[in-house]
């Protein structure tokens, strides 16, 4: 027999090769997953907000007329009203985080499409391109919240949530206008494309899926059918639902009409439309602040009610004052403040009620759930704003009817809630 020696000892096993990390096998912490979502929310805002300083240049450039660039905003909210009630249904079939990852491509080839554009039609083009897919974040970011926490939890983190988004509204215009200012309109549309290209990264690399395989729903006419039915055929949802619709219509109807009513009632110019938005979006992130403080140690029932308390408050206030006295600032828009303080406060437990209605489509009910607000959002643009936009006391009145009715959906709601579903399970 051969001695062992180095000659003749069999070769050493080669060790098996480390498994390779996906991508996304760091998941993002509660405060990341938070900035992630948040972030993703924010590309509606910056779509329509961001380029309105550059309305004269683009039509300069483009040889348009102003109704044409207009256009290009309408053409957005179109597609953005109209793909939002399939983003949810496509996150239920092929999972959350794939449905935000195409999302970001189409919306960064959409992005880089209108800075490359030569003509309005084309900007139309991929204005579309942006509007059917910047709605994914807001729609997706729910359904991946209330797959990975419940109540208290869901809650904390969608006001956490809501108070980053805050800031979008805000910065939008200024942004825009430096840029307007400083460089051309294409670069706007550059800053977007490079900010939706770090956001896929970061998803790409971090973001993790909440959806299991087992979990999935089938992508077919017949269920899709089945589970827009069930959800758009359900008094609670609608009830549910229109308590955060009806809420943001009475604060929308002040934006949409404040190119009419700032300068013409308020006597503002051009630079001092922070007036209306600095409180609007500071109450926005105060109330998002004391919901996130909320969560937890009280029911969704009594935090909702301590938010109407603001709601009904501020939009009364409002309405008396104007009664009796000009419109002036800053007490024609101070109470915006604490009107979208209640907002804030009544908005995730509306929500979160809402999507536990169809757990199994969660993703579903969040996209009819952000169709009825985008809804409501373009009657009040089209239809009732311009009709109350020459009184702020009108205005006034149209945000108390809005949040008035919104109560009383709510209370509706509560009543219906306790005669369909039995008391032992009840959660809120």
């Amino acid at each position: 027999m051969l001695p062992d020696t180095p000659a003749n000892l069999p070769p050493d096993p080669v060790p098996p090769a480390p498994p390779r990390k996906k991508p996304h096998t760091r998941p993002l912490s509660h405060a990341g997953l938070a900035m992630v979502l948040a972030a993703l929310s924010m590309l509606g805002p910056f779509c329509i907000d961001a380029y309105l300083p550059a309305f004269p240049e683009i039509g300069q450039s483009l040889g348009a007329t102003s109704i044409e660039v207009q256009q290009s905003l309408t053409a957005y909210m179109l597609a953005f009203a109209g793909m939002v009630l399939w983003h949810g249904a496509l996150s239920d079939a092929f999972g959350r985080r794939n449905v935000v990852l195409v999302s970001l491509i189409l919306f960064a080839i959409g992005t880089v499409g209108c800075a490359a554009v030569h003509s309005v039609q084309y900007l139309w083009f991929f204005r579309i391109l942006q509007g059917v897919s910047a709605g994914a974040g807001v729609v997706v970011g729910r359904a991946i919240i209330r797959d990975l926490y419940h109540d208290a939890e869901a809650a904390r983190l969608l006001s956490l949530v809501t108070m980053i988004f805050a800031i979008a509204p805000a910065l939008a215009p200024i942004m825009g206008g430096f840029i307007v200012k400083y460089f051309d309109w294409r670069a706007i549309f550059l800053v977007l494309f490079v900010f939706s290209i770090g956001l896929f990264i970061v998803c790409w690399r971090r973001l993790p899926e909440t959806l299991p395989l087992h979990k999935r729903q089938p992508f077919n006419p017949r269920f899709l059918w089945g589970s827009y039915k069930q959800i758009l055929g359900s008094p609670l949802f609608h009830l549910k639902s229109l308590i955060v619709a009806l809420n943001f219509a009475g604060l929308f109807v002040f934006i949409t009409a404040a190119p009419e009513f700032l300068p013409k009632q308020l006597h503002l110019g051009p630079d001092q439309f922070g007036w209306l938005f600095i409180p609007s979006v500071s109450g926005i992130f105060t109330g998002a602040l004391f919901a996130n403080r909320l969560a937890g140690k009280i029911t969704f029932e009594r935090q909702i009610a301590i938010g109407f308390t603001f709601l009904i408050a501020a939009a009364g206030v409002n309405v008396l004052y104007h009664m009796f006295m000009p419109p002036s600032v800053p007490w024609s828009v101070l109470p915006l403040f604490f009107y979208t303080f209640g907002m804030s406060v009544v908005g995730p437990a509306a929500t979160l009620m809402a999507l536990d209605l169809f757990p199994h489509i969660r993703g579903t009910v969040a996209s009819c759930q952000s169709f009825e607000t985008t809804l409501a959002g373009a009657i009040v643009a089209g239809v009732v704003a311009p009709a109350l936009a020459g009184s702020v006391l009108w205005l006034a009145i149209g945000q108390l009817a809005f949040t008035g009715s919104a109560l009383a959906l709510w209370l509706v709601a509560r009543v219906v809630r306790r005669t369909l579903v039995p008391a032992a399970v009840e959660q809120q």
